[in-house]
């Protein structure tokens, strides 16, 4: 079966496809609030998605990291203004240290392709 590789960098790739299954690099966003960094993170899930030839309908399981817990509900309001209600994928939320300081969320996204 091939892989394909998408954004392509010395330290990892944005996507890689192998079979009919797409596996996104974690995705954080810019932005002061955890609205903002959401609201970026999930675009960039939406065009890596395009790229590979999915779509947020398609998605089969989303890991999600919170720098701190507390923004746990702030995070579900932009999530749920963004995911397909009709195709809700399995989720897990976990507290985490990020990569950098100025991070809030992290999105981890696993979806099918066509």
């Amino acid at each position: 079966m091939s892989i394909k590789r998408i954004d392509v960098g010395a330290r990892m790739s944005g996507a890689v496809i192998h079979g009919n299954t797409v596996y996104l690099a974690g995705q954080v966003g810019e932005g002061e609030s955890v609205t903002d960094q959401c609201n970026s993170a999930l675009a960039e899930v939406d065009r890596l998605l395009a790229a590979a030839g999915s779509s947020k309908s398609k998605i089969l399981q989303t890991l999600i990291y919170l720098s701190d817990i507390s923004y746990f509900a702030e995070m579900n309001a932009a999530w749920e203004a963004w995911v397909d209600p009709k195709n809700t994928p399995a989720r897990a939320t976990s507290e985490a240290k990020l990569a950098a300081p100025k991070y809030k969320v992290e999105f981890i996204v696993i979806a099918a392709v066509d």
